[in-house]
């Protein structure tokens, strides 16, 4: 049986002194068939240990519906990184913040309109319970005492920047306990006294996540657990990025100086992240900032020292040259692997995605719009719909309880948005005699995946005016659109489709799978497609203007890519470049950013 020991100077593993030289690398942001050249990098570095999340949201879609295959093979990621001689730190939640979508938590958490989040609420405790009573039989196998190589498991995340219930905190940690967990225990906080109040436990190791002031931090661990050796869990050597916001980067060198200070220091740290990988789908999370919603961008390069797509920076060696004062380092990494030669596709007519919603989607009828979570979904759209009296006089549209973002058609022609990323945005309606049919698509921009604003449900939670009257009668059509639609369908030929979102399609022929870049910019906001794998989002507000494809998701031959462009028709190309670009605000942006 193995065993980590701690005192106030160091760790021991099995009775000989180790220092946790650990990387974030998260299996469910990077494809399977990538792991081992990702792991192999984090070794080549000079780290022996690897930490990921668990995300419970990917792993339970629904409640009591579990997937564990794929992307989400956690064992066999565990047992990838064993192979690579790396030792793990899991960080089980269940909340995990890691800019992902809800913090980890799944959306249908929501539907219930009376649940509090992070805290003993009934509902919230037995629905973790039940997530846990299916996961700890599947760590345990993994944990040092059971022989495997995962060293600990976390209790929450940074819950002392969210709430003070300690009994909270304590159930999740005998809950560990009582499951069979033996292992050790751990959280981790900010460097600030309230924060670890509130966020440690007594029979937890209590670590701290900083990006600088190495002295400072430690000095207020020490502080408050003086038997505790110097832990930084998340050296924050990079940095995530947000739509419409600029592109972070740390230069290599100030990195590298940080984590001398800390390895001078004799600390353990874990680099976050050594490796961020993509916001694959809709997992994108946000923050919420005076009341406006700052989602975060498909990319989770993080400006890490190993990029998106698996390439050793400027930050990896400066890394390595620092780890190598400090312990023996492994031969370097092989030469990157090769990408597609850039080119051009060429997208072909346009399918009116309006056209489509009866055939994709049963609509529900509700006398005020369900929201997205009573729908009993978590991703993507809503068309919600609806007849409006006339003639009216020009009158502002109001929607209470906007999740996020409502493209608005009145008789199938767009005549605004309203946004949460911009709440300066506004609409107004003026109706003909006899009506006419007014549509809201709304999308889920990410749910909020920090802070007191947890409770971020979607589609439209309140009710939809015009002027101040409540406009009634409702049909909400679900379209979590995880898949493109079907493309048998006859595109439209000279309509004006300006404006509207529409459907496009381009195929990819390759003789070897490579990774490539789908270079988006000039294509407005919307979401692409690779044999019906959903890479993310993109939006030409920037920065990020590159989608990421991974070879292993092309296929020899023929490979479809598909478009949904939000806001009608773009240009007719769709170029595929060989490097990222991650840094370019469209025109004007910077300033409104500043």
């Amino acid at each position: 049986m193995s065993s980590l020991r701690h005192d106030g100077n160091g760790f021991t593993l099995d009775g000989r002194p180790l220092r946790i030289l650990s990387g974030a690398l998260h299996y469910f942001r990077v494809v399977p068939e990538q792991w081992d050249a990702r792991l192999a990098l984090l070794r080549a570095m000079g780290l022996n240990t690897v930490e990921s999340y668990v995300a419970w949201n990917l792993h339970e879609p629904s409640p009591g519906r579990y997937d564990f295959a794929g992307r989400l093979d956690l064992e066999r990621f565990v047992e990838t990184a064993a192979r690579h001689d790396l030792l793990v730190l899991l960080r089980p939640g269940p909340y995990i913040c890691a800019e992902w979508e809800f913090g980890g938590l799944p959306a249908w958490l929501l539907k219930d309109p009376a649940l509090r989040l992070r805290c003993t609420h009934p509902g919230y405790l037995a629905a973790v319970d039940r997530w846990f009573d299916v996961l700890l039989p599947r760590l345990l196998p993994l944990l040092a005492e059971s022989g495997g190589p995962v060293l600990a498991l976390q209790v929450e995340n940074e819950y002392g920047s969210y709430g003070n219930d300690a009994q909270y905190l304590r159930h999740l940690a005998d809950g560990l306990r009582r499951r069979g967990a033996q292992s050790l225990l751990f959280t981790s906080d900010g460097p600030a006294p309230a924060m670890l109040r509130a966020g440690t436990l007594p029979q937890a190791l209590p670590t701290v996540n900083f990006g600088d002031r190495v002295a400072e931090s430690f000095a207020t661990l020490h502080a408050h657990r003086p038997d505790a050796p110097p832990v930084c869990m998340e050296y924050w050597n990079g940095w995530f990025d947000q739509w419409g916001e600029p592109h972070h980067t740390r230069e290599p060198a100030d990195a590298a100086r940080v984590l001398d200070e800390l390895l001078a220091a004799g600390a353990s740290v874990n680099l976050y992240m050594a490796h961020g990988g993509t916001n694959f789908g809709y997992l994108n999370g946000a923050n919420l900032e005076d009341g406006r919603l700052r989602p975060t961008v498909t990319s989770y390069d993080y400006d890490a020292p190993i990029s998106e797509s698996g390439r050793p920076t400027a930050k990896f060696w400066a890394f390595r040259e620092v780890l190598g004062r400090y312990t023996e380092l492994p031969p370097p990494p092989e030469p990157a692997a090769q990408s597609l030669e850039p080119q051009v596709l060429e997208l072909g007519a346009p399918l009116p995605l309006l056209e489509l919603v009866e055939r994709l989607a049963e609509p529900v009828r509700s006398a005020m719009p369900p929201a997205m979570e009573e729908l009993d979904q978590s991703y993507g759209f809503v068309l919600y719909r609806t007849r409006v009296d006339g003639p009216r006089e020009a009158a502002p549209l109001v929607v209470d309880g906007l999740g996020d973002r409502a493209q608005v058609f009145l008789d199938g022609r767009p005549v605004g948005v309203l946004d949460r990323t911009d709440p300066e945005l506004g609409c107004e309606l003026s109706v003909p005699p006899g009506g006419a049919r007014l549509d809201l698509l709304v999308e889920n921009l990410g749910r909020v995946n920090y802070g007191p604003a947890l409770l971020d449900r979607k589609g439209i939670t309140g009710g939809v005016r015009l002027g101040q009257q409540l406009l009634m009668d409702w049909l909400a059509y679900p379209l979590p659109l995880e898949q493109p639609p079907p493309a048998q369908e006859t595109p439209s030929s000279g309509a004006d489709l300006a404006g509207l979102p529409v459907l496009r399609q381009a195929v990819l022929e390759v003789d070897r799978p490579l990774d490539t870049f789908v270079l988006t910019q000039g294509h407005g906001k919307g979401l692409c497609w690779v044999n019906g794998f959903l890479l993310g989002r993109y939006w030409d507000i920037g920065p990020q203007q590159t989608l990421y494809l991974p070879g292993p998701l092309l296929r020899p031959g023929r490979n479809e890519i598909t478009l949904l462009e939000l806001h009608g028709p773009q240009q007719d190309g769709l170029p595929l470049v060989a490097e990222p670009v991650l840094d370019r605000l469209a025109p004007g942006r910077a300033a409104v950013a500043e």
